[in-house]
C-alpha cells in the first residue's frame, strides 16, 4: 500500500507541474483587480459539486486577502440568489468538463441580467460549451483523476484548488496586500495574532 500512496502522490504533484501557465492568468489578474479593486464590485465564484466546494474556498480566500468574493451555488441561483450580481461584478465559473448543466444555466441567466458581465472559467476541456464562454480561460491540463474508476474528483480538484491560490496570491501582490490589511479581516485566532504581530513589526522599521 505505501507505493499506492507514493503513485498517487506522485499522479498529484505531476498533473499540478503540467499545469497549462499562459498569459490568461495575467488577463485574470488584471480583470479582478480592475472590477473588484478598482471600481467597487465583487468576484462571483460558483461550480457545482466538488468544484462548487473548491470555489467556495476560493471565495473566502479572496475576502481574506483585500478582494471582496462570493460564491453563488448555481441552482439556488435560479431560486433568486441571481440577485447578488450588481454593477462591476464579474464571474468565475469552475467545471472540470466545462458541461455541467447548472453552470451554463448560470452564465445564461447571469448575462441576461448583466451583459457586461466578464467571466474567467476554470475547465479541463477547452472545446466545452464553458470554454467557448470564457472572456479569460484558465485550463487544468484535463490529466485522468487518481480515482481507480476514473471518475470521482481527485486531481481535478487538487489542480482548481492551485490554480485559485495563483490567482489569489498574484492579485494579493498586485494590490500591495499588507499584513495590517490582513489583520484588519482576520481578527480571531492563530492567524489573527500572527497578522496583528506582523503588521506591528512593520510599522517598528
Amino acid at each position: 500500500m505505501i507505493n499506492d500512496y507514493k503513485a498517487i502522490i506522485s499522479a498529484e504533484a505531476e498533473a499540478i507541474r503540467n499545469i497549462p501557465i499562459t498569459e490568461a492568468y495575467d488577463k485574470a489578474v488584471e480583470l479582478i483587480v480592475e472590477r473588484v479593486n478598482r471600481r467597487g464590485g465583487k468576484l462571483i465564484v460558483s461550480g457545482m459539486g466538488k468544484a462548487g466546494q473548491i470555489g467556495m474556498n476560493i471565495a473566502t480566500t479572496f475576502c481574506s486577502t483585500g478582494t471582496p468574493a462570493v460564491f453563488l451555488h448555481p441552482a439556488e441561483a435560479q431560486h433568486g440568489d441571481l440577485g447578488v450580481i450588481q454593477r462591476n461584478d464579474m464571474l468565475l465559473l469552475i467545471s472540470n468538463s466545462g458541461k455541467t448543466r447548472e453552470v451554463l444555466e448560470l452564465y445564461q441567466l447571469a448575462r441576461r441580467l448583466n451583459s457586461d458581465l466578464p467571466v474567467i472559467v476554470i475547465t479541463g476541456d477547452d472545446a466545452s460549451p464553458l470554454a467557448e464562454m470564457a472572456d479569460v480561460l484558465l485550463l487544468t491540463g484535463g490529466t485522468p483523476e487518481v480515482c481507480p474508476l476514473g471518475l470521482t474528483p481527485t486531481v481535478s480538484t487538487t489542480v482548481m484548488t492551485v490554480i485559485g491560490d495563483l490567482l489569489v496570491v498574484s492579485v494579493m501582490k498586485a494590490i500591495k496586500f499588507t499584513a495590517e490589511l490582513y489583520a484588519l479581516r482576520h481578527h480571531g485566532g492563530y492567524l489573527g495574532m500572527q497578522s496583528r504581530d506582523m503588521a506591528c513589526r512593520d510599522q517598528q522599521q
